[in-house]
């Protein structure tokens, strides 16, 4: 007796028993013997492989307790016709059809009204069978004919087998939201036009067929139609004649409605439920001329023919249309909107205020009232915003401007969330409701109807709380935003009249586009407009672009500003205005550069000549190596005085920098991106964020120059012994052409004295040159400094700053330890004696490519030393979900495997031998030393690091690592790296690194 006792607890794993709340004990019952024969209660496991297979499928519904007692009821009901029949055809039917067994579950467990229905109906869950084609079936809102009878009672079947099949689609096929509401409002189209020909038939014989139009308003007008809703109508004849046989179809269509569906609301004609239910096409016309409100304007934005005479419709809608569109310029027209969203929501009881999805605050009439007062404010010119729908009318509001891309991209994921849950609800009992549940139960049925499951330290109820205030936030602010102060994020022209508006007017232009700081913004355009000369004509020619440029950019306000002063220092200047005006799209490029830069903002603020670069495609395209150093080397000869020497250098370098950061910026903007070709005519891609590594190489191709130049300066500035010979090692990013914008430059300083020569004196005169060379790049100018960092040398600063070849010999061959080696994987010559760098090179390499790899003890040390790094370098408070450096799955984890297989085998496998991460890594693929699924992990993880990490260097203008979870400068990272929702690409960055975390622990524990 003690083993079927424990049935129930071993259903409870299936989800049986939560809403009972007797560990499913009731669902033994109806699965045993005595019910559906699913469940062995002896044995405690399903009867048989068919019947686990429909045990999953229960499991899976948002109400496996509700699912099982309605199929049971199905089921019985079936038995009671075939005269108790032992053997259910339903039940066969769901094993041998997965499609059927899928979708009549979904339904079971998410709608007691529509297994309701089924009890009432068996024969009615055929209508979800698997086609023989193999096709689901359809769900499009259409009405099957369904036999004769009573033309009411046939509607009544055909609709909710229509509902049915429309229902099972959305819980099961995967449909957007946009499907399922179209599905519906196409269904209540249907419904409409076959109640319609009823009551025409039913007309007294030899009445004539009146004209008469059914337009479809509200949610079913917009496409957007719910499970359960009155379904806004207004009834329109075409002549008086028409009247008294169109009011008694009209009326005899409302209540077919009513019986079949749901009811039919005409209270939108004019006067309302006071006014006639029938006015022809000249009565409405009068009245919204002369006595129509605001709040009847809005309510037309959604006015579609539905049924009856459809050319009628269309001709109703076509004349008030000129009407709809003047609305808004009615003194009294925005306030009336506010009034009216206001009013909606004073009359929600109190203690449902909170659980309103649709009427509270942060609800669906939110973004519904929102998105209606833009059209009817921009509709007016802009026809590509006369749309019924929400949905399509945002979108058509972002795509022309008048709402930010990240604004109705927000304002999109919450409507639908928020009309998923309305659905959800709706369907449970094909009930009218908006107000979420308080009741745990409830809310637990709710969140699995959803699709919300616990997580880790959190409940599904918990994860849809969650979610729901983040959307209703969201919303509320966005509401806000939108309806109260008109703050767009982005229009798409502003037109150039528009800067000749008041000061008022101008104002209110800067908050539209999405200014934070109006007036500011405002003393900045009547600076650069003002009076009567050629400059600031041209400027208020281009400033309507620059504008919208600007307004794209998280930041607006610091791109119109940066763009001030770059004005301020060269408006003067000839060339400056009529390049701008004429070179193409250089004046779109500066304002992109100045909104999403800081980096680049403040390297264009002390050299703006620089702006020329954007002028030619070609100029935005990285210099050759040779070509930059012959360039650097001749500017630093023609100066005797090493300071001034380095000067000129350091401002060639700033050039450069300004030349690989807009190339980067503008690399993934469109039309405006740089499309370089090389000298000899064959294609050249962009610099830029699309391809990581060309920064990195462009970067330290610049950084080789500059050592090379100042090199010479501080030779000649401080000149050695004849013969002595001197190089610079790069080593870190420097050595592996991996720089970032702010990287300081890592070196090592190897000399060799001449024959014959003292070695303290060749110490000494190597000292004085290295120490030359660091002063030179580090007296303060008004060019970004370029550190050098010798700190990787043998013994770290304690030790020599400068060392012999021989004495570096001696250092690696006795004391090294293998994080040395490790560091000498990046190695490389950059300037000085070439023979010397390439002897150093020669020297290095049996100690960073060990002929027998590493010992198992230096495999150890090197994890633990990383494990500490982690430990001890992460700054305090940092997210190492999102720091791109020391973070899960970022630039250390990355190197850190691969160097580790460097050490391993590069001394028998030559293809190894590289100081480029992602070069090494690819080599080690190939060789199959790493799995070509984590070296595509790692690779991924690492460029995405380094993009990230480079770009949050060009949005910020200084170093960091950490990439934020929020913000403006979140939303600048996202901007530059060519993505629009900073969600999203959050998301990706995790899971990337993630992936890329796992691959590469799996190689360093290998």
């Amino acid at each position: 007796m003690s083993r079927p006792t424990r049935a129930p607890g071993r259903l409870a794993r299936y989800g049986f028993g939560t809403a009972e709340g007797d560990g499913g004990a009731r669902a033994a019952d109806l699965l045993g013997p005595d019910g559906l024969r699913l469940w062995r209660p002896v044995e405690q496991e399903p009867a048989d492989e068919k019947a686990a297979e429909l045990l999953g499928a229960l499991s899976r519904a948002a109400d496996p307790d509700l699912a099982l007692r309605q199929l049971h009821r199905i089921v019985e009901a079936e038995r009671r016709t075939t005269d108790g029949a032992d053997e259910s055809s339903l039940l066969a039917e769901l094993h041998t059809d997965p499609g059927l067994r899928r979708r009549l579950v979904a339904v079971l467990g998410a709608s007691a009204a529509l297994g309701d229905h089924l009890v009432a109906n068996p024969d009615h869950c055929l209508a979800l069978r698997t086609a023989p084609d193999g096709l689901a079936p359809i769900a499009e809102g259409r009405l099957e004919p369904t036999g004769g009878g009573n033309p009411v009672a046939a509607l009544r079947t055909a609709y909710r087998l229509a509902l049915l099949r429309i229902a099972a689609a959305d819980l099961t096929a995967g449909r957007g939201l946009e499907q399922t509401m179209a599905a519906l409002s196409a269904l209540a189209d249907a419904t409409l036009a076959a109640a319609y020909e009823i009551a025409v038939t039913e007309l007294a014989e030899g009445t004539e067929r009146p004209r008469l139009a059914v337009v479809a308003m509200g949610k079913c007008g917009g496409g957007e139609l719910n499970y359960v809703s009155d379904v806004d109508v207004i009834f329109v004849a075409a002549e008086d004649a028409d009247l008294p046989a169109a009011t008694l179809v009209a009326t005899r269509l409302i209540h077919i409605c009513g019986l079949v569906a749901w009811p039919v609301d005409a209270a939108l004609r004019p006067e309302g439920n006071r006014g006639p239910l029938v006015r022809t096409l000249a009565s409405h016309l009068a009245y919204y001329r002369r006595w129509a409100r605001t709040w009847e304007f809005q309510a037309l934005l959604k006015a579609r023919p539905a049924a009856g005479d459809v050319p009628a419709a269309q001709e109703w809608i076509d004349q008030l249309a000129p009407l709809v569109w003047r609305a808004a310029e009615r003194p009294e027209a925005v306030e009336d909107v506010r009034a009216m969203r206001r009013r909606i929501i004073d009359n929600i009881p109190p203690k449902e205020l909170e659980r309103e999805i649709k009427r509270g605050p942060g609800g669906l009439r939110d973004i519904e009232f929102a998105v209606q007062l833009l059209q009817l404010v921009h509709g007016r010119v802009d026809e590509t915003l006369r749309e019924p729908g929400t949905i399509p009318a945002l979108r058509a509001l972002v795509a022309g401007g008048y709402v930010g891309r990240a604004d109705g991209e927000a304002l999109l994921r919450g409507y639908r969330f928020l009309r998923s849950v309305e659905h959800r609800l709706q369907l449970q009992a094909l009930r009218r409701t908006h107000t979420v549940p308080s009741e745990p139960g409830a809310l637990r049925w709710l969140a699995a109807a959803l699709g919300f499951t616990a997580t880790l330290g959190r409940s599904a109820v918990e994860s849809f709380r969650a979610e729901w205030v983040t959307h209703a936030a969201e919303v509320r602010r966005l509401h806000a935003k939108l309806l109260y102060r008109p703050l767009l994020e982005s229009v798409a022209r502003v037109p150039a009249d528009g800067l000749r508006l008041t000061p008022e007017a101008a104002r209110h232009r800067l908050e539209i586009l999405g200014f934070a700081d109006p007036v500011g913004a405002l003393r900045h355009l009547q600076a650069l407009t003002g009076g009567v000369s050629r400059t600031a004509a041209i400027q208020r020619t281009l400033l309507p672009v620059l504008l919208s440029e600007f307004a794209d950019a998280p930041e607006p306000d610091r791109g119109l500003l940066n763009y001030r002063k770059v004005s301020d220092k060269l408006g003067s200047t000839p060339w400056y205005l009529r390049l701008l005006r004429d070179g193409g799209p250089v004046a779109r490029r500066l304002a992109r550069v100045l909104a999403l830069s800081r980096y680049v903002a403040d390297l264009l603020a002390r050299d703006p000549e620089a702006l020329r670069l954007l002028a030619e495609e070609n100029e935005l395209a990285p210099r050759p190596p040779a070509v930059l150093r012959e360039g650097f080397l001749a500017a630093a000869a023609r100066h005797t005085d090493p300071v001034e020497a380095t000067r000129a250098v350091r401002a060639l370098r700033r050039r450069e920098l300004v030349r690989v950061a807009c190339a980067d910026v503008l690399c993934r903007a469109g039309a405006l991106a740089p499309a370089p070709s090389r000298p000899d005519g064959a294609n050249r891609p962009a610099v830029g964020l699309v391809d990581i590594t060309e920064v990195g190489t462009a970067l330290a191709d610049v950084t080789d120059a500059t050592l090379a130049a100042a090199l010479r300066a501080a030779q000649a500035s401080q000149p050695g012994p004849p013969g002595l010979r001197f190089a610079v090692i790069g080593m870190g990013r420097l050595g592996g052409y991996e720089s970032n914008y702010l990287s300081d430059a890592d070196v090592l300083f190897v000399y060799d004295p001449p024959a014959g020569a003292s070695e303290s004196d060749a110490s000494a005169a190597a000292h004085a040159i290295a120490e030359e060379l660091r002063r030179l790049l580090g007296v303060p100018a008004p060019d970004p400094p370029l550190g050098v960092d010798a700190d990787l040398r043998p013994e770290g600063r304690q030790g020599p700053l400068v060392r012999s070849l021989a004495a570096y010999a001696q250092y690696y061959a006795r004391w090294s330890r293998v994080w040395e080696a490790q560091a000498l994987l990046r190695a490389r010559f950059v300037c000085g004696d070439a023979d010397l760098g390439a002897e150093f090179e020669t020297m290095i390499d049996p100690v960073r490519y060990p002929a027998d790899g590493l010992t198992r003890e230096q495999v150890v040390e090197i994890r633990r030393i990383k494990a500490r790094v982690e430990t001890e370098r992460l700054p305090r408070g940092a997210d190492p979900a999102t720091h791109t450096k020391l973070g899960r799955g970022g630039l250390a984890d990355v190197e850190w495997a691969v160097q580790l297989v460097q050490l391993r085998h590069a001394g028998r496998v030559p293809a190894l031998r590289g100081t480029r991460t992602l070069d090494a890594l690819a080599a080690a693929e190939r060789a199959g030393l790493i799995d070509p699924a984590d070296a595509a992990e790692m690779a991924a993880g690492w460029s995405l690091a380094a993009q990230v990490r480079n770009a949050l260097m060009l949005v910020r203008g200084r170093a960091g690592d950490q990439l934020p979870r929020h913000g403006v400068e979140l939303a600048g990272v996202v901007r530059l790296l060519g993505r629009d929702d900073p969600g999203e690409f959050l998301d990706e960055y995790l899971r990337t690194g993630r992936r890329s975390r796992a691959a590469a622990q799996r190689v360093l524990e290998a």
